[in-house]
């Protein structure tokens, strides 16, 4: 079978942008965004300018395997997609005094899992449409399928806003997938660690990730400032959709509150 072509360049624009402390006071304060699995810095992009637009210092990094060939992804691992955040988180924290981390599908779950990881040098935690959870059956039989089937159709561009494109892979590359899946309950175990303020989005009507991921989510961790959002307007990928201004708006609200005693 041949390789698929690889994605268009933008699809591999990461974002990096420096904090502006006489935008927020004096205090330098970072955020730092994931996106999801098959997906790329595209779907965050927008949400990461107009955060830094505030005078955050903002990092969106590509995931490895992303943003070129589905087949890249299935050469890599929840490890390689979670080493990655973590050592971003490391380099932006030494340059700001607080660090907020948030991310899409996937990398909501990544951003828990940091949270839960790093304690208290996470200030706030921000996710839309987070996956840790699934009422799938089909992805019980990953283990065998990943090894007969390299991918399945992909359900992309999961955008109710006419012209959105988040540039993702046509297919879903199962090893990557199941690498995911095998996460999913070490992070619900691990959900009680997580005692930052939480800001969670979800969208009314998501075809990608269903309602089961969220309810896990609020019930078990340990935060007592817990808020979530419905948004109405839009699909899975949100941060792209009709819903997009009220994300980023009601997000950089959060930082602002979250990180009000830094100093």
């Amino acid at each position: 079978m041949a390789p698929s072509t690889p994605l268009p360049e933008i699809a591999r624009e990461t974002l990096s942008a420096p904090a502006r402390p006489e935008l927020t006071g004096g205090r330098r304060i970072g955020v730092l965004l994931s996106h999801g699995l098959t997906g790329n810095p595209t779907s965050m992009n927008p949400w990461g300018r107009y955060l830094a637009d505030q005078g955050y210092a903002v990092e969106v990094p590509l995931l490895p395997g992303h943003g070129t060939t589905w087949e890249d992804a299935n050469k890599t691992s929840f490890a390689d997609w979670y080493g990655v955040i973590n050592a971003t988180f490391d380099r932006l924290r030494a340059d700001v005094d607080a660090v907020v981390v948030g991310g899409l599908s996937m990398g909501g779950a990544i951003a828990l899992r940091l949270a839960a990881d790093r304690g208290d040098q996470v200030a706030g935690i921000v996710v839309v449409n987070p996956a840790l959870a699934s009422r799938r059956k089909d992805l019980l039989a990953l283990p065998l399928l990943k090894h007969a089937v390299g991918g399945f159709p992909a359900i992309g561009n999961d955008i109710k806003k006419p012209g959105g494109n988040e540039y993702p892979y046509p297919k879903t590359p199962l090893k990557a997938l199941h690498s995911f899946v095998q996460q999913w309950k070490p992070l619900i175990a691990d959900l009680p660690r997580i005692t930052q303020p939480l800001l969670v989005f979800r969208s009314v009507d998501d075809h990608v990730v269903d309602s089961s991921s969220v309810p896990i989510i609020t019930r078990e961790v340990s935060s007592r400032d817990v808020t979530e959002r419905l948004l109405e307007n839009s699909f899975h990928v949100a941060t792209l959709d009709n819903d997009a201004p009220l994300i980023f708006e009601e997000s950089a609200a959060f930082v602002a509150r979250v990180t009000a005693d830094v100093r």
